[in-house]
């Protein structure tokens, strides 16, 4: 039984946490984690260093375009890190993300 992981990156609490709300509310994502965590990328040629929140989606493999398109149009970044992979999961918690949306 396979879920869907992505991840994605806000630069605000605020923003994350708004996010998550509406992937719930929306029923795109059965539960998202959020965590604060430390970036350093290159960006217009310079070395940024930022403090950022990792959102994490639990979801179904076939939500996975509707997240995507989602995440362009709410992201504050004009290119939003989108990462995605399937998961195999435990048969419980399969029938438990597969009921909350």
């Amino acid at each position: 039984m396979e879920v869907l992981i992505m991840i994605t990156t806000e630069s605000s609490k605020t923003n994350a946490l708004r996010i998550a709300k509406l992937l719930i509310q929306k029923k795109l994502a059965a539960c998202v984690s959020i965590k604060q965590i430390f970036s350093i990328y290159e960006w217009d040629d310079d070395i940024e260093e930022t403090k950022e929140f990792e959102i994490t989606i639990k979801s179904k493999p076939e939500f996975k375009d509707n997240l995507i398109n989602f995440l362009y149009k709410i992201s504050t970044y004009d290119v939003p890190q989108i990462i995605y992979k399937k998961y195999h999961a435990e048969m419980k918690y399969y029938d438990w993300l597969n009921e909350a949306i």
